[in-house]
C-alpha cells in the first residue's frame, strides 16, 4: 500500500517580532478556516516557541501547566512561551519539560505513530489564560466523527502569514482510525482540494471533542498534508490521540502540583 505523504514538524522560523506583528494582521490562522474559537478555548491556547524560533501550538491544562506535540520541544531548556499579555510581548522560560517517555523522533522521520505529547511547567500561572478540559476521546473511532482543531499557524503553506492568532477548523474523522493515529479532514472538500486544517505552527494543537455539551481535549496535532496528499495544507490533519497517554498527563502534571 502506497501511504500518504505526510509532512511531520508543523512549525517554521519565525521571529517574535514576527509573531506580534501578525497578531495585528486579518488572519484565519489555520488554513481554510475563518471560524474564531469560543472564548474559553481561545483563552487556552498559547505560543510555544522552540530552539531558532520554531513556533508550534500549546494549550493550558491547568494554570501553569501546557500540552503540545513531543517534536515541538527543543533539547535542553531552549524552549520558551510567549506571553502576550505584556507590552511588549515577553519570553517565558519553563521550569521543567516533559516527553512522553515512548516517544520516538525516528518514528515521527519515518512518518509512523508514536507518543508525540509533551508538557510544560511553568513557575507562575500565565496572564489571562485559562485551562481546557483534557478528556479522552470516545472509541471506538469511526469515519465521520467530528473533532475541531485550535491552532496559531499560517494560513498559507510555507508563509508566516496569519501566525498568532487562534483559529478553529471543524473537521472529520476519515479512513480506518486507530487508538494510536486519527486523520482528520475537511468534511467539504474530503482531501480532493485544498480546504480546512493544521498548519505550519500547529504542531501540538489540541483536538477538541464535544462530550455533552462541552469541548474537552482528546488529541495533539502531529502533521498535516496538502490535498490529495501533497506536501503542504488543506488536506489530511493528522492528530494523536490522547486514549493511551491521558493517565502520563494527569501524573506527571500531578507531580508537579497540578490539581488535575
Amino acid at each position: 500500500m502506497i501511504l500518504p505523504r505526510h509532512r511531520f514538524g508543523i512549525f517554521t522560523l519565525v521571529t517574535l517580532a514576527l509573531v506580534t506583528a501578525a497578531l495585528v494582521q486579518p488572519s484565519h490562522a489555520i488554513t481554510g478556516s475563518r471560524s474564531a474559537p469560543s472564548n474559553g478555548v481561545a483563552q487556552s491556547i498559547v505560543t510555544v516557541v522552540a530552539a531558532g524560533g520554531g513556533v508550534c501550538t500549546g494549550t493550558m491544562i491547568s494554570p501553569n501547566i501546557i500540552l503540545t506535540a513531543a517534536h515541538c520541544i527543543a533539547p535542553g531548556t531552549a524552549n520558551r512561551v510567549i506571553d502576550y499579555s505584556s507590552k511588549p510581548p515577553t519570553l517565558i522560560a519553563p521550569q521543567q519539560v516533559a516527553v512522553h517517555p515512548s516517544y520516538n523522533a525516528q518514528s515521527i522521520a519515518a512518518h509512523r505513530a508514536t507518543a508525540d505529547v509533551a508538557l510544560l511547567h511553568l513557575s507562575a500561572p500565565m496572564p489571562g489564560k485559562s485551562a481546557a478540559l483534557l478528556g479522552v476521546p470516545r472509541i471506538p473511532f469511526s469515519s465521520g466523527s467530528r473533532f475541531t482543531v485550535v491552532g496559531i499557524g499560517s494560513t498559507v503553506a510555507g508563509s508566516d502569514s496569519g501566525v498568532g492568532t487562534a483559529r478553529a477548523a471543524p473537521l472529520a474523522v476519515t479512513g480506518q482510525p486507530g487508538t494510536l493515529q486519527v486523520r482528520l479532514v475537511d468534511p467539504q472538500t474530503q482531501n480532493k482540494s485544498a480546504g480546512m486544517g493544521a498548519c505550519t505552527g500547529d504542531s501540538g494543537a489540541p483536538a477538541f471533542e464535544d462530550q455533552d455539551g462541552r469541548s474537552v481535549i482528546t488529541g495533539v496535532v502531529s502533521w498535516s498534508t496538502g490535498a490529495n496528499n501533497s506536501a503542504g495544507c488543506g488536506g489530511l490533519t493528522g492528530v494523536t490521540p490522547l486514549t493511551l497517554y491521558r493517565d502520563w498527563i494527569v501524573k506527571t502534571a500531578r507531580s508537579w502540583g497540578a490539581g488535575l
